[in-house]
């Protein structure tokens, strides 16, 4: 490639380039016009909707209407406003939306895009304004229709709560005269309605309509609580607590301490706040009377749990009574036989006084559940204290006295066992005496040539141990810890005897099998009639293990796995 054709290329690419460029640069640019002008139209269309067609309508309702002061004052404030914003506000807005059509038609896209804010913020300002107007006009404009839809509403509520009255006319008279009284005012508001309405005082009907709904909504509250008020306050209450009165009075003259219920002051109270309820009921004041009278009903309904829970701790109280004082004496008895003989126990078990120290321990925590126990019926007797909690602390005495029951078996169970030691010794030792019998016998019944040594120093530890089993057992006073020891080495050196022997015959009697077994072969096997040779010379000296071994191994030259048959022949 030549110089030239390069330079050609270069200059073709650079043109290319900004060409590109200026494409980009125009689209971009056209695009943002585009969204100007979108801007611009839309402040158009929004400042031609700020005085709408139903705002001049409005106004030209309320001219109709105008036949007071009042009324007169209010419509030349809307119609001074509407024309501040039609005459003054709007043709500011106008001036502004051409200055910026002007500034787009020049390219002046920086100063315009500052003008947009401001118009907008302008804008927005004056519809605020509009709207404000608009809602002030219609709320007039609409009263008629909107107040006569209310106060029928209204009036309907009211004959529903006069047809109640007179269904129930007797059960209001605590009430007759207010009652009528807010009957007649409500008439009269509903003539002034009227009135007002036919005079177009609309500010005036505003407030009758308002005096109407507070009264007729007062009313529906009086109405459907007055009954139960009534009902809760002059029959369920005093019915109530006349029964309650009778009921503590006979249990207070069984010996129920009721003390705590505070029943006489709750029920002075209760009659106090019953007579407030009704002055206020007098003047239709109903506030939170409901309530308080149903809580007083559920209070005087819980004294009939309080005084169940009262009969049924008595119960508990007397059931315990009894209980704990048998317990208590029968346990009492027991460990005071044990503690007369607690001197005994210590010598014939040879026992330090921290080993037999439960035994006061339990004389002196049954002395203290007496103490609390006698306490707790003299209180009972005073009459000082209610059931429930002498229950309860009859309850806690008894806990007390049951973990010392425990504590008092326990004891028992420990000496009673030094007692079972001794004589399971005393068992064990004729146990083990009889197997040493069974061994010596039974050695003595299969003649072996030889004894082996090992037999008669283990027979000598077991007689040895027998008689120190014997002497922990003569021994005044006995040591329980010693004697157990003893029995576990006696049993465990004469079980080491009849084992050693049992072995011994098993191993030689296989001996004897396996040589009597391997005859045969020795005629015609000098090697096994040698090996045989060696099992009879070990036989004789008692090496019967080795003997067993020399016979297998020379039956085994001729009859390889011989050992193997031999064990469960021999078995």
């Amino acid at each position: 490639m030549g110089r030239t054709t390069f330079l050609l290329l270069a200059v073709a690419y650079y043109i290319l380039t900004i060409i590109i460029v200026i494409i980009v640069l125009n689209l971009i640019n056209r695009k943002e016009k585009n969204k100007l002008k979108k801007e611009i139209d839309k402040l158009e269309t929004e400042k031609n909707l700020v005085i709408s067609a139903s705002m001049l309508s409005e106004l030209n309702k309320v001219e109709a209407l105008v036949n007071n002061d009042e009324m007169k004052e209010k419509f030349e404030d809307w119609k001074k406003r509407f024309n501040d914003i039609k005459d003054i506000e709007m043709p500011k807005i106008t001036d502004s939306i051409n200055e910026i059509e002007e500034l787009y038609e020049n390219h002046n896209f920086k100063e315009l895009k500052g003008m947009l804010l401001k118009v907008d913020f302008d804008l927005n300002n004056l519809k605020t304004k509009a709207s404000f107007l608009l809602d002030e006009i219609k709320d007039v404009t609409l009263s008629e229709e909107r107040n006569r839809e209310t106060i029928i509403k209204l009036k309907a509520q009211y004959r529903d709560i006069v047809s109640t009255y007179k269904d129930y006319e007797n059960e209001y008279e605590l009430i007759k005269t207010p009652l009528e009284l807010q009957f007649e005012n409500v008439d009269k508001l509903f003539h002034a309605f009227e009135a007002s309405m036919e005079q177009n005082a609309y500010t005036e009907v505003g407030k009758i309509v308002k005096a109407v709904a507070d009264i007729i909504d007062n009313l529906k509250i009086v109405i459907e609580e007055t009954r139960p008020i009534i009902n809760l306050g002059k029959n369920l209450i005093p019915k109530k607590i006349e029964d309650i009165k009778n009921i503590a009075e006979k249990m207070t003259r069984e010996g129920y301490n009721l003390e705590y219920l505070n029943i006489d002051y709750n029920i002075e109270e209760a009659n106090k706040k019953i007579q407030d309820i009704f002055q206020r009921l007098n003047v239709l004041n109903i506030e939170d009377s409901l309530f308080e009278l149903k809580t007083m009903h559920d209070y005087f309904d819980s004294l009939y749990n309080d005084f169940d829970k009262e009969k049924i701790s008595k119960k508990i109280y007397e059931d315990y009574s009894r209980s704990i004082l048998i317990k208590a004496t029968k346990l009492e008895k027991i460990n005071n036989e044990l503690y007369k003989k607690i001197d005994d126990i210590k010598y014939s078990y040879d026992l330090n006084d921290e080993e037999v120290s439960v035994i006061i321990e339990i004389k002196e925590e049954i002395m203290n559940i007496r103490a609390s126990y006698d306490k707790i019926v003299d209180i009972a007797r005073s009459h000082v204290l209610s059931y429930s909690k002498l229950a309860k602390e009859m309850e806690n005495i008894n806990s007390k006295l049951v973990k010392t029951e425990e504590k008092l078996n326990g004891a028992l169970k420990n000496l009673g066992s030094l007692k079972e030691d001794e004589l399971r010794a005393r068992e064990q030792l004729e146990e083990i005496k009889k197997i040493l019998n069974q061994t010596k016998e039974k050695i003595r019944s299969f003649k072996l040539p030889t004894i082996p040594k090992n037999y008669y120093v283990e027979l000598a530890e077991a007689m040895e141990a027998i008689n120190e089993l014997v002497k922990a057992l003569d021994k005044r006073p006995i040591s329980i810890k010693i004697l157990n020891l003893r029995v576990d080495t006696a049993r465990d050196l004469v079980l080491k005897v009849y084992n050693t022997i049992n072995e011994t015959i098993k191993t030689a009697k296989m001996a004897e099998t396996a040589i009597v077994y391997g005859n045969r072969y020795r005629v015609t096997n000098k090697e096994v009639d040698f090996g045989l040779i060696k099992a009879e010379n070990n036989f004789l000296k008692g090496n019967f293990k080795n003997s067993l071994e020399n016979a297998i191994n020379a039956i085994n030259l001729v009859e390889p796995g011989i050992y193997k048959r031999l064990l469960e022949e021999y078995r």
